[in-house]
């Protein structure tokens, strides 16, 4: 299955040192076991069109063998530690999962 999170910034964290310490974080999700792959990335710069919302800082997929690793994922100490730890730095977070 596939995990998507879109992250919009604080404007106050949208610095470069901010967004250092974001991307790291980000980079650190994906060493946890559970997630088989995935990548972070920020919005392309394509033209510009009614149903393209470009509006966010920050995406991430991750890929999962089931739903249970998904689930599993959700509780696991090192993403809980992403969450506290980056938390403050995000005004709004938007989550899709598929099947």
């Amino acid at each position: 299955m596939e995990h998507h999170v879109y992250f919009w910034l604080k404007e106050e964290e949208k610095a470069a040192e901010n967004r250092a310490a974001f991307e790291m974080g980000l980079d650190s999700l994906f060493d946890i076991p559970l997630c088989t792959g995935g990548r972070w990335a920020v919005p392309a710069d394509v033209m510009s069109r009614d149903v393209v919302d470009n509006t966010w800082d920050y995406a991430t997929v991750m890929f999962f063998d089931s739903v249970e690793d998904h689930d599993a994922y959700q509780i696991d100490p090192d993403h809980q530690v992403f969450i506290d730890g980056h938390k403050q730095r995000w005004a709004k977070v938007l989550v899709t999962d598929l099947a």
